[in-house]
């Protein structure tokens, strides 16, 4: 269950709050990843590559419109934003070369 972080009456609670975010937002990637699993898949399939230039930067685009409405600095959260999409390329690459012929 989310905390305010307004309700953490010490840093002890603050902390705990934080690595119970941690965990969820651990637990999210995981999920993103079993999607960008499948979209290797899917493009397997199609022939298409793992980066679609287009794609990344409706990605990140999302991102940073999303941050900027929660009055986050949408320049940082585009930069991370692209780290986790290179990170999904990344995974995706590996999985078309183990199935691409020798």
């Amino acid at each position: 269950m989310t905390r305010d972080p307004a309700a953490c009456a010490n840093l002890d609670e603050l902390r705990a709050e934080i690595d119970r975010l941690d965990g969820d937002l651990i637990a999210l990637l995981a999920r993103r990843a079993a999607c960008i699993d499948r979209a290797a898949d899917l493009k397997r399939a199609a022939g298409l590559p793992a980066r679609i230039d287009i794609r990344v930067e409706e990605v990140v685009g999302n991102a940073a419109a999303r941050a900027r409405a929660e009055g986050l600095d949408a320049d940082a959260v585009a930069a991370l934003w692209r780290r986790i999409v290179d990170w999904s390329i990344a995974r995706e690459e590996r999985a078309l070369a183990e199935d691409a012929p020798r």
